[in-house]
């Protein structure tokens, strides 16, 4: 059976952003939608497994480790699992990429 999912909630009323975890839907992937204006971004954080960043529009910093990385529309950016990595918008218009979770859940803890 086929499902179309459409008017997703938003993180919170102040954010553009919308979380979609897999396993409520019948799915073994879950990911973020990310629309965030500039100046904001993640907090450092984990996951036990690689996150996969597809950036649609704008610039963002990546740190992952100890390493700092600029991505832009039409990057691709793979962090490995358990490293300690965020993101922030540094650009001067809206970042929107999608964060890929290779699991049903997204399982994330602060660093």
């Amino acid at each position: 059976m086929t499902t179309i999912l459409r008017s997703f909630p938003t993180l919170s009323p102040e954010s553009r952003s919308i979380r979609f975890e897999g396993r409520d839907h019948g799915s073994p992937v879950s990911f973020f939608l990310i629309d965030t204006d500039p100046g904001k971004g993640s907090d450092l954080h984990t996951h036990p497994y690689a996150e996969t960043w597809v950036l649609r529009s704008g610039t963002a910093e990546f740190t992952v480790g100890a390493e700092r990385i600029v991505g832009s529309a039409g990057d691709i950016i793979i962090a490995p699992s358990n490293v300690p990595h965020r993101y922030i918008n540094i650009g001067t218009e809206p970042l929107q990429m999608v964060c890929i979770h290779p699991g049903d859940r997204i399982v994330q803890e602060l660093a």
